[in-house]
């Protein structure tokens, strides 16, 4: 058997996933919102409802774990030592100045007038999206034990629990989908590691093709046959696959990898050019930030439209609706990017930042679950995730 040559340790078409991906998680959640506002109380509906079938290409987790897989292996296996005690510094570490803004925020907000419900839903809103940290914070501690073990064991295991818990959950035990945090992310993050071991070198021109069409198929067949919904993110009042995942985003995931394979040599000549270089090279350090605060953006720029201004969202696929979304997209990016401007260097962790895993991964589980509405809770789960930042080291298992 021929060994498997490892890519260049910085690979970038992975780049480009990871850049690509969470670029388009952005514009999905700035894109959704449907609000109307009357009474003191702002109800938000989703545009997307109307279109579930765009969710299988704009719902692009999966291949965001997948790229974070496949940089995380590269990077522990060229430097193991500390590895681990780095990357929940600079994971936890941004999150420090969303904090410092969103405890006193909903105050403050109350304080001038603002009406409680939605200053209330903006706040829980911003922290929801911490789930994708506390995950992703559960996959970095597993690397440097998964990394080296069989992907032919580790593998039908994830996929095979994955598959268990939905139909647990469907045959009326809701909870058992929570496991699928686990099962459903770990096996897209492990696939990452063979592409960081070389061996999805084969994947390529037709054979990715076909891995596409399989997996959007088995998509396909999966919604047809139920109970998954045909949207691959959450839609008010109906089953999601997202939260909790279910089996079917492993099928999603295989045709988006197909169709990312096929593209990787196009994905690759545009990275080299000169200026998307640059700019890759730019967003790459930044991703963070942007994540964590492109929902603050959201929520300034909607509560001064919507709240200040009482202009509801127009109706999804009129003309005032695709007149004025360009515009609400453009607020939105010049907002985000002085957050960025201002907030960007915490994704740099002191040299000192150790990090505990149980401080740092409460800490950020429990804001996800609470977001920054007031009371203690985020207070203390603030104070955790600090702590655990500053004080506590991590040990981590050496490469031998």
């Amino acid at each position: 058997m021929t060994p498997a040559v490892a890519p260049a340790p910085r690979d970038r078409f992975i780049d480009v996933l990871r850049v690509f991906g969470m670029a388009l998680v952005v514009v999905q959640h700035w894109s959704m919102p449907v609000l109307d506002y009357s009474g003191g109380r702002l109800a938000t509906g989703n545009a997307l409802a109307a279109i579930p079938l765009v969710t299988w290409l704009s719902q692009v987790m999966p291949l965001v774990f997948f790229a974070g897989g496949a940089a995380n292996a590269i990077s522990w296996r060229k430097n193991p030592d500390g590895w681990v005690a780095k990357r929940v510094g600079r994971l936890g570490w941004p999150v420090v100045p969303l904090a410092a803004v969103w405890l006193p925020l909903p105050y403050l907000l109350g304080w001038w007038g603002l009406p409680e419900q939605p200053v209330e839903l903006a706040s829980r809103l911003v922290g929801q999206l911490l789930w994708f940290l506390a995950v992703y914070l559960l996959a970095v501690v597993a690397t440097p034990y998964l990394v080296r073990m069989r992907a032919g064991v580790v593998l039908p295991v994830l996929a095979g629990g994955a598959v268990v818990m939905d139909v647990v959950r469907f045959a009326g035990f809701e909870p058992a989908g929570y496991l699928n945090v686990v099962f459903v992310w770990l096996a897209v993050h492990q696939i990452g590691f063979l592409y960081a071991q070389g061996r999805l070198a084969w994947l390529s021109g037709r054979r990715a093709a076909g891995l596409a069409v399989a997996g959007f198929g088995m998509v396909a067949a999966l919604v047809a046959a139920g109970p998954y919904p045909a949207s691959m993110i959450g839609m008010p009042g109906a089953i999601s696959n997202m939260a909790p995942p279910s089996a079917c985003l492993l099928a999603l995931f295989a045709g988006q990898l197909g169709l990312a394979m096929l593209l990787r040599p196009a994905l690759n000549r545009m990275a080299a050019r000169p200026r998307a270089g640059a700019l890759l090279g730019w967003l790459a350090p930044r991703m963070m930030t942007i994540y964590l605060w492109h929902m603050p953006a959201l929520v300034a720029v909607a509560g001064v439209a919507v709240v200040g201004f009482g202009l509801d969202t127009p109706a999804i696929g009129s003309a005032s609706w695709w007149t004025l979304t360009p515009l609400w997209l453009l607020c939105l990016g010049a907002l985000l990017s002085v957050l960025v401007g201002l907030f960007a260097r915490f994704e740099r962790p002191p040299a000192w930042v150790g990090g505990s895993v149980v401080l740092v991964g409460g800490g950020l589980t429990t804001l996800m679950v609470t977001g920054f509405q007031p009371s203690l809770v985020p207070v203390v789960a603030s104070a955790a995730l600090l702590l655990g930042l500053v004080r506590i080291p991590v040990a981590v298992p050496r490469r031998r």
